[in-house]
């Protein structure tokens, strides 16, 4: 059985789907797309029929690729309101067989003991996007993952994530409108730890700061499990209309502009390179690159330190490390900018499976990760794709992330309900 996975992230600037398969325990890259969002705004659903349009596309565009048709995904869910709880349950477990053998705790008990904690503490007009857990307890001694292990009692502590209702429904609601199953919820906060997450990440405190088209998303990590987050109404489409203002451009010109011609640091702009852009009244402006760099290096100035004072109020602490991720870390000389206003503490994400680079699709790869993760935990084997469909496809192995017991999935403890 080919284990498959197919993820969509539907962004208030692109629609990006990844579909990658699990081989020998790698993540390869099979398909990407990331096509131009309609009627979504702020990464709520504005207009249904306009989002259904752009989201299609995006997975035509896959499927083409694929050679196969796409029924289930992965979705990312908006974190606006989101809540993070501490919440914790036991169960007692079944007693000793008659030949005297004790019970050999499964992922059924691992599961059982999990919604025990979830519905224990789910509040009204709230949703569980999902449950991380901390660790389990099986008749007093702590562990990552109680599988295999006998014993009478098991007890659970982890973060529970909840968002209002219609954050999910929207977006879930707008997919099986179109055919398309929705087998697990995840936000792109999760998601971006779990492209990035190596064992520094897993031993200490930390932030990711997400640039996205009209929001940017602070999150607060503790030994790689998500504790806080909030959403800035702020984000590169900001620098866009910055660029639209000062030249009379369409904002599609403007962002061009942005990322074919400017930097992210004025020091390393050109101040002879110049272009010539239309106006949206049919005039030509001569653009300098460095007098739009300036334009451009101003307004991330300005995210990167209300990022920056965001990650003081959500923790209390330091923080041991800062990824910034999000398309807009693809400006050029970006690192320059970072460095000027985090002083060297923080580093710009990597995504590391070969062919999908850009940082937009950062949320939709870690949502894999963090599925495969919840598989292994629930001891359960999946693929979204039949085995008819599946062996019409063909990975490259050269395309992969590493996610070996030791490292990515051996860390990974999610949750979801379906069976």
């Amino acid at each position: 059985m080919k284990n498959i996975y197919t993820s969509i992230d539907i962004g208030s600037d692109t629609i990006k789907v990844v579909t990658c398969e699990l081989y020998h325990n790698k993540l390869n890259l099979l398909a990407a797309s990331s096509v131009k969002s309609k009627g979504i705004k702020k990464g709520l659903i504005t207009d249904v029929k306009e989002a259904s349009t752009s989201v299609r596309k995006a997975l035509d565009e896959v499927e083409a690729m694929l050679g196969i048709s796409i029924h289930r995904v992965v979705a990312s869910v908006p974190s606006y309101f989101a809540m993070y709880n501490t919440v914790g349950n036991s169960i007692s477990l079944p007693p000793q067989e008659e030949d005297g053998e004790q019970y050999v705790i499964s992922g059924d008990e691992v599961v059982e003991v999990l919604q025990k904690a979830v519905l224990a503490n789910l509040k009204k007009g709230q949703e569980m996007v999902t449950v991380m857990p901390l660790d389990f307890n099986v008749d007093g001694k702590v562990v990552k993952d109680p599988k295999g292990l006998t014993g009478t009692t098991l007890a659970t502590r982890g973060i529970m994530v909840t968002t209002p209702s219609k954050n999910i429904y929207s977006v879930v609601g707008l997919l099986e409108n179109m055919g398309i199953e929705v087998v697990d919820i995840s936000t792109s906060s999760i998601g971006d730890i779990y492209t990035f997450k190596n064992k520094k990440i897993d031993q200490s405190t930390g932030a990711i700061i997400n640039i996205g088209a009209e929001t940017t998303t602070v999150s607060i990590y503790k030994k790689g499990i998500l504790v806080a987050s909030n959403i800035l109404q702020i984000g590169g489409k900001n620098i866009d209309n910055d660029i639209a203002y000062m030249y009379k451009l369409s904002l599609l010109k403007a962002q061009k502009v942005k990322e074919q011609f400017a930097l992210a640091h004025k020091a390393h702009a050109n101040p002879n390179e110049l272009i010539e852009v239309e106006t949206e009244t049919q005039d030509l402006v001569k653009i300098n690159q460095y007098e739009v760099s300036e334009i451009v290096m101003s307004r991330l100035e300005e995210i990167l330190t209300l990022a920056k004072k965001e990650i003081n109020i959500l923790n209390s602490q330091s923080v041991d490390y800062i990824i910034i991720t999000g398309g807009t870390t693809n400006i050029l000389h970006f690192r320059y900018i970072v460095d000027e206003i985090f002083h060297g503490k923080a580093t710009i994400g990597n995504i590391k499976l070969v062919g999908i680079r850009n940082n937009k699709y950062s949320s939709a790869v870690g949502n894999i990760v963090y599925f495969i993760g919840k598989l292994k935990l629930k001891d359960k084997n999946y693929s979204m794709v039949s085995n008819h469909d599946a062996m019409d496809l063909s990975s490259s192995k050269k395309n992969s992330i590493n996610i070996s017991n030791d490292t990515m999935l051996g860390k990974i403890f999610g949750y979801f309900f379906s069976e």
